[in-house]
C-alpha cells in the first residue's frame, strides 16, 4: 500500500475512504455528504483529486489482496489501518478528519462493525478523548470498542 506525506490532503483523505468503504460498500448518501461538505476544499484538495485519491485506495486495496471478494478487501486489518492512522498527527487534522469520518459512518444510517472498529483505532491511536465518540455508539458497541483498541494497539 503507497504511502502519503505525514499531514497531507491525500493522508487524510484515505482516512475517509478506509471510514467509507470500512462496511464493504460505498453508499451514494456518503459520496454526497462529501459534495454537501465539500470536503475536498476543507484538505485543500480539487474534486477530482478527492475522487482519485479514493479512487487509488480501492487500488492498493485490490492490489494488496489479490483474489478476494470485494467484501473480504474492505475488512479492516489493524497493520494496514495503524499504518493509515500514522499518516495523520496533526491534532487540528485529526479532529477534521475524526468529524468527516463520523458523519460518513452515520449517512446510511446503519454502523457496521467494521466501521466502528475504524472509529475506535483512531480514537485509540490519535488520543482522541472519549468525549467525542459519537452518540450512535451504544452500550454493546463499548465491547467492540475495546477489542478494536486492542487489536489496533
Amino acid at each position: 500500500m503507497r504511502s502519503y506525506p505525514r499531514n497531507s490532503p491525500q493522508a487524510a483523505t484515505r482516512i475517509l475512504a478506509l471510514a467509507m468503504l470500512a462496511d464493504g460498500h460505498q453508499c451514494p448518501s456518503e459520496l454526497a455528504l462529501l459534495e454537501r461538505l465539500e470536503v475536498h476544499a476543507q484538505l485543500g484538495l480539487s474534486r477530482s483529486e478527492l475522487h482519485a485519491v479514493v479512487h487509488t485506495f480501492c487500488e492498493d486495496l485490490m492490489a494488496v489482496s489479490s483474489g478476494m471478494c470485494w467484501a473480504d478487501l474492505s475488512q479492516v486489518r489493524p497493520d494496514p489501518l495503524r499504518q493509515v492512522l500514522g499518516e495523520v498527527d496533526d491534532p487540528a487534522l485529526q479532529c477534521l478528519v475524526m468529524e468527516v469520518c463520523i458523519s460518513l459512518v452515520e449517512a446510511d444510517r446503519f454502523l457496521a462493525d467494521s466501521e466502528s472498529i475504524v472509529l475506535a483505532a483512531a480514537m485509540l491511536q490519535w488520543g482522541l478523548p472519549r468525549q467525542s465518540m459519537p452518540p450512535f455508539f451504544s452500550q454493546s458497541r463499548d465491547l467492540s470498542l475495546k477489542s478494536a483498541g486492542q487489536s489496533a494497539a
